[in-house]
This record gives C-alpha cells, sequence and structure tokens, in this order.
C-alpha cells in the first residue's frame, strides 16, 4: 500500500455537453497528476492514525496561497471503509488506485458570518460555498497560464510526496 498526491482535474465547461451525449466523464477529465514520489504507510508514522493521514495540505494559485486544509481529522470515510465500499463491486488488487476525494475543512461561524479559515483546495467547492452564501460566486476558475501548486508538508514541514505543479495551457491539437 502506497500513498501519495493526486490532482483530479475538472475542465469544467465540457462536462455539461458531455454528459448530455451519454458519454460521462472522457474529454472534460484529463490526466490526473500524481506526487513525484509515493511513500509506504509506514513512513507517515503517526501521522497516520485511523485510516486517515493527519497532515495539512498546502494549496496555491499563481503563487498566492488558498488553502492549508487538514487532510485527516474532517475525512467522511478512512481509507479501510472507502477500499471495503470499492470491493462490494469489483476486485481490488495490486494496481488499484484509491482516491479519498477534495480535502476539505468546515468553515467556522462568527458573528453569523461563516469563513474558511483554513482556505480551501477544490475551486469548484469553494465557488458552490460562495453561491450559498452569496447567491453568486466570486472565486474565478484557473485560466490559461494559471498555476496550481499542492504540496502535503509533515510536521517539520517538509515535503512528504513532492509538489505537484501545473500550468493552464490550450490543447495543442496540432
Amino acid at each position: 500500500r502506497l500513498l501519495t498526491l493526486v490532482n483530479d482535474v475538472s475542465l469544467r465547461n465540457l462536462i455539461a455537453d458531455e454528459l448530455a451525449k451519454g458519454f460521462g466523464f472522457y474529454q472534460s477529465k484529463p490526466a490526473t497528476a500524481f506526487g513525484p514520489v509515493a511513500i509506504t504507510l509506514d513512513e507517515l508514522g503517526d501521522a497516520y492514525q485511523g485510516g486517515r493521514v493527519h497532515l495539512t495540505l498546502h494549496s496555491s494559485v499563481n503563487q498566492r496561497k488558498v488553502g492549508m486544509c487538514e487532510a485527516g481529522p474532517e475525512m467522511t470515510f478512512h481509507f479501510g471503509q472507502l477500499i471495503a465500499h470499492l470491493a462490494k463491486t469489483r476486485n481490488v488488487r495490486a494496481g488499484s488506485i484509491i482516491g479519498s476525494g477534495t480535502v476539505s475543512n468546515q468553515a467556522t461561524e462568527t458573528k453569523g458570518k461563516k469563513d474558511w479559515p483554513k482556505g480551501y483546495s477544490c475551486i469548484a467547492e469553494k465557488r458552490a460555498i460562495e453561491t450559498i452564501l452569496d447567491g453568486k460566486a466570486h472565486t474565478e476558475f484557473m485560466q490559461f497560464g494559471d498555476t496550481v501548486r499542492i504540496e502535503m508538508k509533515d510536521k517539520d514541514g517538509q515535503s512528504v510526496f513532492g509538489a505537484i505543479e501545473q500550468t493552464v495551457v490550450p490543447l495543442n491539437t496540432a
């Protein structure tokens, strides 16, 4: 069993048309990026507890910090539960990849206003929350030339999986 980071990208402007044609997520879900390093569970030491990784995920867009979310405490299902659920309908074997979903933390409320003090690690989730609270989204989707960086650090501030850094570029169809 190995753990690493994953950046699952969605091309939101393509999703509706693609689903309407009955194809599912193919063109709207480009290649997933994986961290440059995968580690065994024992390498996390006491940061791996109860089937969850209890470390901070650092997310930035264009070198501006947008999230420092705690991965473990609010993870709805631990990895054992995710694997057991998956194994009900398919064989899970060496090489299977299981994703935990977006790393996110709940909002806190101060003086009747909700705040996400740890930021976010998913732009679509951030926009959905803004729409619920304000009636419209304020955070823009990424544009060509924007760069996202995702990295998980241990309690000493050292990178655990290396960083995923991606720049949004137009598709080269030539």
